[in-house]
């Protein structure tokens, strides 16, 4: 099945390549094939209200029929994340400790890897909670470095939460010996991983669910934003993420009038050659240049063609 098709997308790419654009397109073109289609942003640099000339946000909002938009705010996420998190822990921590222990889950919002983890649970919570509403879904990510932390969390958290219940389970064991009952002791704690840990397993499900899940990588016909892919792809790899569609945007048009754009379009040429040679395993699926920006259904449809 080709990506295209799939019920689940990724688009990713190196930041200006046109991904918005891009996901925007294929969204469109979902939709007027009869899907019912959820276009979600992640980028906090947003473009799909520009693209479609309508305040979208965070709320699931109807763009045209059979399409609709979320944007995903990182920073609105985390802060959702930590005041979860202050939840659980309520009622398990000393009454005495807690403040300290807000301060340090309050300091943690800004730490590394802090707003993957609460985008990716909003992803997740997308993914399993709007499914069964949508026939299509549709990620507008973040530039590449951000999109592969983000795809690549789910091993890795997975990994390192599966050390903390067995440390836990281990403490919980030791506690229990020392009780006169032998009766095993509750731990709330131990249960908000356990969650955790199974949400970030059916998260992984999903994303390695070939049949359904599906990864597009965005680039110009240039020399970073090729390296960039390549590096990029390689490295979903290894956490068998397989992207098989890149999309080459931006194409000069053949008709490319005077002297700057004819050297381009040679130098272009050049890179189109490297494009193949490089993606011998993908799918490239090439998009000109278009004299105007995307900001209307007609443009819309004229670059959904293409998809």
């Amino acid at each position: 099945m080709k990506e295209l098709e799939k019920r689940i997308i990724f688009i990713g790419g190196k930041g200006g390549v046109g991904k918005s654009t891009t996901a925007a397109a294929i969204a469109w073109k979902s939709a007027n094939s009869g899907f019912k289609t959820l276009l979600v942003s992640t980028d906090p640099a947003h473009n799909l209200g520009d693209i479609f000339n309508k305040k979208i946000g965070g709320e699931t909002t109807r763009v045209f029929e059979n399409l609709f938009a979320l944007e995903i705010d990182p920073e609105i996420e985390t802060t959702k994340y930590i005041n979860q998190v202050k939840e659980n822990i309520k009622g398990t921590v000393n009454a005495t400790m807690m403040q300290e222990v807000h301060r340090q889950l309050d300091t943690a919002k800004a730490s590394p890897g802090a707003d993957e983890a609460a985008l990716f649970d909003k992803i997740i919570a997308v993914i399993l909670e709007e499914s069964h509403s949508f026939d299509k879904i549709i990620f507008d990510t973040a530039p590449t470095g951000h999109t592969i932390r983000l795809l690549s969390l789910p091993e890795l958290m997975g990994i390192w939460i599966e050390g903390l219940l067995k440390r836990r389970k281990k403490t919980n064991d030791n506690y229990t010996q020392l009780l006169n009952d032998g009766e095993p002791i509750e731990d709330p704690i131990y249960d908000v991983l356990k969650e955790r840990k199974d949400r970030f397993q059916k998260a992984r499900e999903v994303l390695l669910d070939r049949k359904n899940t599906g990864f597009i990588f965005v680039l110009n016909a240039e020399r970073l934003p090729i390296l960039e892919t390549k590096k990029a792809i390689d490295l979903l790899d290894k956490y068998h993420l397989h992207v098989k569609t890149v999309v080459v945007n931006k194409i000069l048009p053949e008709i490319a009038d005077g002297e700057f754009l004819q050297q381009r379009k040679e130098y272009e040429k050049q890179y189109l050659t490297q494009i193949k040679e490089t993606f011998k395993q993908q799918q490239l699926i090439l998009v000109p240049l278009f004299a105007n920006d995307i900001t209307n259904k007609q443009q819309l449809e004229k670059i959904s063609n293409y998809y």
